[in-house]
């Protein structure tokens, strides 16, 4: 009897030693990387029973009580499922049954017991690419079948975990699950026998489907660029990869290599140095990881860039001025552009030209024409680059006119004076004279205009006796007895400061002005023209005589 007992503690040991294992497990798989998770999980397995524990009670025959020890139970199913809420938690409905192996005979033993749950409780995966181990807590009904006794229900727990290993999308072995099984029964007085308590173990292993929640995303790739694409020996480049449908919560690994060149990179950047590589197409390729991945978390790309080998062409020029016309004696600003096909420094110089003189100061200089007969002016230049190519002598020309003739300007063509102290104002047979011949001068330049301006002395006291001298003299023009017709439109007439007892006539030629510093216009409107004669009005007597 004493055999008996130690054997099964034994058992019981190994079992708590195989969930204490998978339970170890879950922080070592649990570090590897993500696994899409479903929505539904259904596991359908075998399931073994180790109850762990002695049924106390009496025999049927009431006769004494005993204490029989109830064996493993190694023919089992079981079934669950689980609604994953997300990738770690889920809630697992989880049914099974175990019955012993059947044999009889055997004093204090029992062997045709069965035991059945059905469970309900939380469940917490950590997903990876090949295995998801899990953990979970079940409360739910109990129920003890001994062969020899009635059927039991009673609330117990288990807790325990497992292992899956993912075979593809939908399906996954579950190569492990143990859940620790507690449960208390009571056969007979509860007052004379010890109650039944189960502390025992359960093990399955089976298939489980999966379908519905998240779907796996495109597997990770990367893209490389170049810049520049195209750099001369020596010149640097900087490549840059970059990652898609890796993880972003983790940090990836870049290495960096090239067909030509030293690349150097620092993450999802490098810089390739150029200098020494001939000249030709080069590759550089990057390669990126993710370290919490231990498959499908790499992806590689390439780019390709260009080293050319520096050319050796001579500078370029163009040399343009301004203004490209001018009178001698002017200067002009010539100005040359030049370039190098192949990027390197440039100076313009050798200033020359035909007439005239010239100096330069970088690539503009100055044309001075003082003396320079007329005509065309050419000036040529030359440009240089760091290397001693020279472009061709690249030349403009400057030319040099003869000088305009004068404008026309306005002239004084005669005047008048006004002696007579009692009509001061009267165009005497002198001043018709001289009308007469500015009349001529009008006739014969149409595109002339005349400008006559009055002027008084001071101690002459009439109002307006300067504008009267001037209208008066435009009156002779216009009309008169002389009948010289002339356009009054052509005839200004102003005021001078003069002094004098005069009126001065001014030709303005087509094109021309009449500058009139010390001149004012005169209102016509209400300075009028004297005439000789004026009309008296009869006297009152004769007038009422009359009447």
């Amino acid at each position: 009897m004493s055999s008996y007992s130690q054997n099964p503690c034994g058992r019981v040991a190994v079992m708590r030693l195989a969930v204490v294992a998978v339970l170890c497990s879950v922080g070592t798989l649990a570090a590897a990387q993500d696994q899409p998770a479903p929505k539904w999980e259904l596991f359908g397995g075998y399931s073994f029973f180790h109850p762990g524990a002695d049924v106390h009670g009496l025999l049927p025959l009431g006769v004494s009580p005993v204490s029989s020890r109830l064996e493993p139970n190694p023919r089992g199913a079981g079934v669950s499922l689980t609604y994953d809420f997300n990738r770690w938690f889920g809630l697992t409905l989880d049914t099974s049954i175990s019955r012993g192996s059947g044999e009889t005979g055997v004093a204090n033993r029992i062997d045709d017991a069965a035991f059945s749950n059905l469970s309900l409780g939380p469940k917490i995966t950590f997903r990876s690419a090949h295995f998801s181990p899990f953990l979970e807590a079940l409360v739910g009904d109990h129920r003890l079948m001994p062969d020899a006794f009635h059927d039991i229900d009673r609330l117990g727990f288990m807790a325990g975990g497992g292992l899956d290993v993912n075979v593809g999308r939908h399906v996954a072995l579950r190569l492990l699950r143990a859940d620790y099984v507690m449960s208390s029964y009571r056969y007979g007085p509860s007052a004379t026998t010890p109650s039944t308590d189960l502390r025992g173990v359960r093990l399955q292993s089976g298939l489980v489907f999966m379908w519905g929640g998240e779907e796996a995303g495109p597997p990770p790739s990367a893209s490389c660029t170049v810049n520049p694409s195209e750099v001369m020996v020596g010149e640097p480049a900087t490549a840059t990869a970059a990652g898609s449908n890796f993880n972003p919560k983790h940090t990836l690994n870049y290495a960096w290599s090239s067909t030509g060149g030293q690349v150097t990179g620092k993450d999802n950047t490098a810089s390739i140095d150029t200098n020494g590589v001939a000249g030709g197409s080069y590759t550089v390729t990057a390669h990126i990881s993710d370290p919490k991945m231990r498959t499908g978390g790499e992806a590689s790309c390439m780019a390709s860039f260009t080293v050319k080998e520096p050319p050796k062409n001579p500078p370029a020029m163009s040399c343009s001025a301004n203004p490209t016309t001018l009178q001698a004696g002017g200067s002009s600003t010539i100005t040359c552009t030049c370039t190098s096909p192949d990027n390197v420094p440039v100076t313009v110089g050798d200033w020359t030209a035909s007439s005239g003189s010239i100096s330069g100061n970088g690539n503009t200089a100055t044309l001075n024409t003082t003396g320079a007969s007329f005509g065309p002016i050419t000036v040529s230049a030359t440009c240089t680059d760091s290397r001693g190519l020279k472009s061709p002598p690249t030349t403009t020309q400057v030319s040099v006119e003869n000088p305009p003739p004068p404008p026309p300007q306005a002239s004084k063509l005669s005047q008048c004076d006004f002696p007579n102290p009692v009509k001061p104002w009267r165009v005497d047979n002198t001043c018709k004279a001289a009308l007469d011949d500015v009349a001529k001068n009008l006739q014969q330049n149409a595109d002339s205009k005349l400008v006559i301006v009055g002027n008084a002395d001071p101690t002459e006291k009439r109002k307006n006796l300067a504008a009267e001298r001037g209208v008066n003299s435009k009156a002779y023009l216009a009309g008169g007895e002389a009948k010289l017709g002339i356009d009054p439109s052509r005839i200004e007439v102003r005021t001078g400061s003069g002094g004098t007892k005069t009126a001065e006539y001014w030709i303005v030629p087509a094109g021309a002005t009449f500058a009139g510093e010390g001149t004012q216009p005169v209102d016509e409107s209400k300075v009028k023209a004297v005439p000789d004669h004026p009309a008296h009005p009869a006297p009152k007597k004769k007038a009422e005589a009359a009447q």
